[in-house]
């Protein structure tokens, strides 16, 4: 490059001060301005206003395959640019009166009466779950800060180590999402050509293959006391595809036990509430569902969302569900009386993933946009953004520790802690058997677990979310991740057919 050339393209030392690039950044500031603008119009919902509007602006009030979510994301995206060139401050566009007092009245579709009991059970499961953590937290609130910096540098350490041990083609095309049972001996598996697998985690051997569905599996989820003991017929599995229908399956049958329809369009996740009595999934008919396990019957359909819903997810109170679309935004809604809790407003790109922290008032959401943010329910807002992947974020997973740590006290400790002897003498044995047990329920939401399209697997620190250990796969694209309530195993589902299990590198497989 000539010297001429070279200071052509450069403004007192700096590229970037240069009016070429400040009249692009100039238009990327503008752009960014007019969608911020554009989430603020007030436009119809019904389809038929919607027409209408586009017909006053001299706009075709439909295109070829246009659907009724997509036309209204063209109204508004058609007044944005009318304000933007009119160098409005204010949207130019007002509801209508007869709108705003339709918006000002509280609306409200009437239920059946076992979604009224439903409500009541939710109500009556979750409330003492709430109290215990509360509890557990006032507790935790009182450890020291000195134990609380070992606990954190011992848990963090382990997790630095953690390493690839395997990978194992899983089925025919790309695994869409990887799910531990609850004894984190199995690992449920879903995958586009429509079935289940189940396998012997670690040694990645095939217990059962369950074919149901007649398209791609999108979402797999675990009943909460899902075991290979429980009795013939018992449901264990749920899981929801292409083909628009929920299966719910037990472990001791290739058919599914029950097959719940009712959504109009692809179903991406499904989640079992904390309870096992009800199933949540997620469609591209922007809805998402409730579903009742024993009946097999729909309680609820959910509207709230623009565009597709991608996720979806239950509070481990069982009190609250989220859902993130693909219109960038998620919800909090409560069970028990059907409001919107909070609305995770932020994100620029859909959102594929969700997850709550064991907490029970922080929510980590993964989207296209390669960020995930960190919600505060307590605040109404977002704490924290992650600069997470280099491509989309196609999971996210808090770490749950169970009740009791994975091992077992050994001798007098182990008999006082079975027994609930309260004498000072065994009090005193038991002593450090109970410092265990009280230092793994805190590690319980210590770090989360990210999968990115760039072909990674990431864990993270929940309390200040830096970056504790990046994992490679063999793939380009990383579909799902998920972790043991043990600590001892973390999986990954991938484009490429395969799942990948990592372990810390002292861990016997």
């Amino acid at each position: 490059m000539s010297e001429l050339t070279y200071d052509s393209l450069m403004d007192d030392g700096n590229y970037l001060g240069s009016e070429r690039a400040r009249m692009e950044n100039k238009v990327i500031l503008d752009e960014l301005e007019r969608k911020k603008k554009a989430r603020n119009l007030a436009v119809p919902t019904d389809d038929n206003k919607v027409k209408a509007r586009l017909r006053e602006i001299g706009e075709p009030i439909t295109l070829f395959g246009e659907r009724a979510a997509d036309r209204r994301d063209r109204l508004i995206y058609v007044l944005s640019q009318i304000n933007a060139a009119r160098g409005d401050d204010h949207p130019m566009e007002e509801a209508s009166s007869e709108e705003s007092e339709e918006e000002g009245e509280e609306f409200y579709t009437e239920g059946s009466l076992e979604l009224l009991q439903a409500r009541r059970n939710l109500a009556e499961f979750s409330l003492p779950r709430a109290q215990k953590r509360v509890a557990q937290q006032r507790i935790d609130s009182k450890i020291p800060l000195g134990r609380i910096i070992d606990i954190r540098k011992k848990v963090f350490a382990v997790v630095k180590r953690f390493g690839n041990i395997g990978s194992q083609i899983g089925d025919e095309r790309p695994i869409s999402q990887v799910r531990f049972a609850p004894n984190n001996k199995i690992l449920a598996t879903g995958s586009w050509s429509g079935t289940v697998k189940l396998w012997n985690v670690p040694a990645c051997t095939t217990i059962r293959t369950l074919r149901g569905h007649g398209d791609r599996v999108g979402g797999v989820a675990w009943h909460p006391q899902a075991t290979l003991t429980q009795e013939e017929g018992l449901v264990n599995l749920v899981s929801g595809a292409g083909d628009m229908c929920v299966n719910l399956w037990s472990l001791n049958s290739d058919a599914p036990l029950s097959v719940m329809k009712g959504h109009a369009d692809r179903i991406c996740r499904v989640a079992f509430h904390p309870s096992g009595s009800f199933v949540a999934s997620a469609s591209f008919d922007t809805t998402w569902r409730l579903w009742d396990v024993n009946s097999s019957k729909e309680l609820l359909l959910q509207e709230g969302h623009s565009k597709e819903v991608y996720a979806v997810e239950f509070q481990g109170d069982g009190a609250l569900i989220a859902s993130g679309g693909l219109d960038a935004v998620g919800r909090v809604w409560d069970l028990r009386t059907g409001r919107t809790a909070m609305v995770l407003d932020g994100h620029v790109q859909g959102i594929f993933g969700i997850d709550f922290s064991p907490n029970g008032y922080q929510i980590a959401t993964g989207a296209g946009d390669d960020t995930i943010r960190i919600w505060d329910m307590r605040s109404l807002k977002a704490l924290y953004t992650i600069p997470a992947h280099v491509s989309n974020v196609s999971d996210v997973r808090f770490f749950r520790a169970d009740a009791l740590p994975p091992f077992k006290p050994k001798g007098e400790s182990a008999d006082i802690l079975m027994n609930g002897i309260t004498e000072d003498a065994g009090a005193d044995k038991s002593h450090d058997a109970e410092d265990e047990i009280q230092e793994w329920k805190y590690r319980s939401g210590l770090y989360l677990a990210s999968s990115g399209y760039d072909g990674y697997v990431k864990l993270w620190s929940a309390d200040d979310w830096q970056l504790l250990r990046t994992l490679t796969t063999d793939s380009g694209k990383v579909m799902s991740v998920d972790m043991t309530s043990d600590g001892e195993l973390l999986a990954s589902g991938t484009y490429n057919r395969n799942f990948q299990l990592f372990a810390p590198e002292d861990v016997p497989v």
